[in-house]
């Protein structure tokens, strides 16, 4: 892969891939997916059959899962998918009724493959000599539009170089898809659409209606396809001989006409996607039809779809152009965020899948990986966020059901979740060194509770929404804070509650080594979390006018005595530490980790070229990851990641652990201590120990960072990318550089910066919105400075740098002087206020 040339800035919105890699085709797709927030399509070649792993058409909305069962050794298993759904790229070039060209039965004399980041545009120039010696050029680019959430398509310019003579051009609808991307699922069952009909509207439009199996969501495609010549600067209209075939699951066109040495012809594939999940439809072949008959052509399709996309840039964009790389990839990322979270997909019941809409690894899922999704629209597309907080919200009813089923109270939200909100989460998984079926205990991971509570307060502190948190956030988080407080117990002997059965963010330790059930004691990192819970949650309640607590304390059942318990597990919960030997203590990911082996990690880094999966290569070698001090991930680390030092100290102080609170190398000790025993094996934990490793060691930091924006691009985990991209690392690496390098954070209303790793920061800018009020955050000239806008100013805001807190009007500024070295940034900032 190359990149357009860095120190041109106009030109380094671009990813390029030259030459035909069939291996390397599969992440291409992946990368270079288009999508607007409400469906999005792979990147694959429009002329190619779907033929994994080289080749996977897939397209995917938000929403649109399908449940089926497969009898595995005797046993069913039940998965619900994330829906491949109809293919509409379908357009393939024959000449003189010739089979169709593909890259496999012509001589490639030149191939490139392009990713506009600036428009989520995918193009490819295609140069080939077919068998009989005719040379041709297939330029093509196509994209899903951002201006019109239902709207796509494809335009095709062919120039005969030395060849005249008739060509077909095969355009259709493929409904005959299954869900067969990711190699470990292929023995569960795929097929999730049913044909409901093909129809046709007039001569230039096909259209084909499918149903998912099991969810009877009704998905609807509709295609129009014109033809053009040039002549001179201009194209002239054409209306080929069109030839329809259609069968329940399929429909195409072939149009015919003939081509001449020399002469381009422009083929123009415009495309309507409906489901029957939409708003304002009667039915959704007809919205399809009537809405595809409607549209313009392609040259004003795409200036509607870029305008779209320059208002998104004019509030995401994150230029630094000192970093050219770095920016090029910042840029890549926020632009696959925003193809999988825009304001279309606020109008929707959307989540935030794992992998995005590019591909099927996870089934499609939504995780906790919101948490790394959400303090970067936070603070550009609030709005956005409030619409994807409105998917746990719905589910609530579901989540209060699994906790009452469990015996708990509150709600209790899945660790995967799908269309419902039911624990989708497998109870096997299949090991792909070992080929086994190893027993899955991750539904235990109930730190994604804490993760949704975490999500609604940010949310709220970043927009002051107190209509959304008095409607839904206080509910949504009171349940869980319940939720909490009821899986917790008091132990008898040391007076401290305790959580027992969970699992940590760090997935390789499941439970005790030789236990017979999963789930581990005190994992730290949920326990603190659980702290703060408990006492965010009747801020909560204080926010909310009087009504509103009354009516919610009411129909919630809230008694004063659940308040009071909230009160003694902010002072009571039990934190596990332990001793490294050098007499200083550090945090226990859970209770008993200090006990556990230490892993001969040099001897497997000889052996293996990836260790990122250890808990894979333990179990092919018969070994048990429980019994290891291995981490996959982030885990303990992640509270010194989501919490300031004021923050985390505030929590630690209150529950007695004054000692650690007050030691000023607890947390270096304990970053440190991890980072020795963490294979990494998710790239969010690259996130997350770049972010912390800033004001301890910048230099570490910023390498790490450079990994994780690395991470999807160059498919680092060794051919998961392809399955989908990784929505947590993108949106995680533009959080990083807002929350670690700029520092910035919200705090009692008011928004703080502690700028670090200042040396890599000149020429920052970036805009973004702080309870509605409009900013400019830029760095120039060795200090920061923060720039409220005079355009749709709303309110003043306070803004805290250099010690100093200020409100800010309409076109004020404050700037601090920056500083190399990180730990002087708090005694030797100089703050400026004009």
């Amino acid at each position: 892969m190359t990149l357009a040339p860095d120190h041109q800035d106009d030109d380094s919105w671009t990813l390029t891939w030259e030459g035909v890699n069939p291996e390397e085709e599969g992440l291409r797709e992946a990368l270079s997916s288009t999508g607007n927030g409400y469906f999005c399509t792979r990147g694959s070649a429009e002329w190619e059959d779907t033929d994994p792993p080289a080749h996977y058409a897939g397209t995917y909305a938000h929403g649109a899962y399908n449940r089926e069962t497969t009898i595995l050794g005797g046993r069913p298993v039940l998965n619900e998918d994330l829906v491949n759904l109809p293919n509409w790229l379908v357009l393939m070039l024959r000449i003189e009724g010739e089979e169709a060209i593909t890259l496999d039965n012509v001589e490639v004399l030149e191939y490139s493959h392009t990713y506009d980041i600036r428009t989520a545009t995918v193009g490819r120039v295609f140069r080939f000599r077919d068998r009989k010696g005719r040379e041709s050029t297939l330029r093509s680019r196509r994209f899903v539009s951002m201006a019109h959430s239902h709207q796509a398509a494809i335009e095709w310019v062919l120039t005969p170089e030395n060849w005249s003579g008739s060509v077909g051009i095969v355009t259709a609808i493929d409904g005959r898809v299954d869900n067969d991307m990711v190699a470990r699922y292929r023995d569960l069952e795929g097929r999730h659409l049913d044909p409901v009909t093909p129809r046709t509207f007039g001569p230039e439009v096909i259209a084909l209606k499918v149903r998912t199996r099991q969810s009877n969501l009704y998905i609807s495609e509709a295609a129009r396809t014109r033809v053009a010549r040039s002549r001179g600067r201009s194209w002239q209209a054409v209306e080929p001989k069109r030839t329809l075939h259609q069968m329940n699951d399929y429909i195409q066109q072939v149009l015919e006409l003939e081509a001449h040495e020399g002469e381009a012809i422009k083929v123009e594939k415009l495309v309507a996607f409906f489901t029957s999940h939409d708003n304002a439809i009667t039915e959704t072949l007809t919205a399809a039809g009537r809405h595809v008959e409607r549209y313009p052509d392609f040259a004003e399709a795409f200036a509607e779809h870029e305008s779209a996309w320059t208002e998104l840039w004019d509030v995401s964009a994150i230029d630094l152009p000192s970093e050219p790389r770095v920016q090029l990839l910042l840029r890549f990322h926020t632009a696959h965020i925003l193809q999988v979270c825009s304001r279309h997909t606020a109008r929707h019941d959307a989540g935030v899948p794992a992998r995005g809409l590019n591909g099927e690894a996870y089934r499609g899922h939504v995780f906790w990986d919101e948490l790394y999704v959400y303090p970067f629209l936070n603070f550009r597309l609030p709005e956005v966020t409030r619409g994807l907080l409105m998917y746990r919200y719905r589910r609530l009813t579901e989540a209060r059901a699994a906790a009452a089923e469990a015996g708990f109270s509150g709600a209790m939200f899945p660790w995967q979740s799908g269309s419902d909100g039911t624990e989708e989460t497998q109870v096997v998984h299949l090991n792909p060194l070992s080929g086994q079926w190893d027993p899955d205990h991750s539904h235990n991971q109930r730190h994604v509770n804490a993760a949704i509570f975490y999500n609604v307060w940010q949310y709220y502190q970043a927009s002051d929404d107190l209509e959304f948190l008095r409607d839904y956030g206080a509910e949504l988080m009171l349940e869980i804070a319940r939720f909490w407080a009821s899986i917790a117990h008091r132990n008898p002997q040391t007076g401290r509650y305790e959580i027992h059965g969970v699992m940590g963010p760090d997935e390789f330790h499941e439970g005790y080594p030789g236990a017979e059930t999963g789930g581990l004691r005190n994992n730290a990192y949920t326990n603190v979390m659980v702290a703060w819970i408990c006492a965010t949650a009747p801020k909560v309640l204080a926010l909310l006018p009087a009504s509103r607590r009354r009516a919610l304390r009411d129909r919630l059942g809230i008694t004063d005595a659940e308040i009071t318990r909230w009160d003694e597990m902010t002072r009571l919960m039990y934190v596990p530490t332990h001793d490294t030997g050098d007499g200083h203590r550090v945090l226990s990911q859970f209770e008993g980790y200090e006990s556990l082996d230490e892993l001969d990690w040099e001897g497997y880094r000889a052996k293996h070229t990836n260790i990122q999966r250890m808990d894979r290569i333990l179990k092919a070698e018969g070994e048990d990851p429980d019994r290891y001090k291995v981490a996959k991930q982030a885990d303990a680390v992640m509270l010194f990641f989501l919490f300031s030092d004021i923050e985390l100290r505030e929590v630690l102080e209150r529950l007695g652990y004054t000692e650690i609170a007050d030691d000023p190398d607890f947390a270096r000790r304990t970053i440190d201590y991890y980072d020795h025993r963490t294979s990494h094996g998710s790239t969010l934990s690259l996130v997350a120990h770049a972010a912390v490793l800033a004001g301890i060691d910048p230099a570490s930091s910023w390498e790490r960072f450079g990994i994780a924006l690395e991470s999807d691009v160059g498919d680092v985990q060794g051919g998961t990318t392809k399955e989908g991209i990784h929505m947590g690392v993108m949106s995680g690496t533009l959080d990083l550089l807002q929350r670690a390098y700029v520092g910035c954070s919200v705090r009692d209303g008011v928004l703080h910066f502690a700028p670090r790793l200042t040396s890599r920061l000149e020429g920052l800018r970036y805009s973004m919105v702080f309870q509605g009020t409009s900013l400019q955050v830029s760095v120039a000239d060795g200090a920061l400075v923060v720039e409220v806008a005079t355009e749709g100013f709303s309110h003043p805001v306070k803004v805290g740098m250099g010690g100093e807190i200020r409100e800010l009007a309409a076109g004020d500024r404050v700037s601090v002087r920056l500083v190399d070295d990180p730990a002087q940034i708090p005694g030797t900032s100089e703050l400026e206020h004009v």
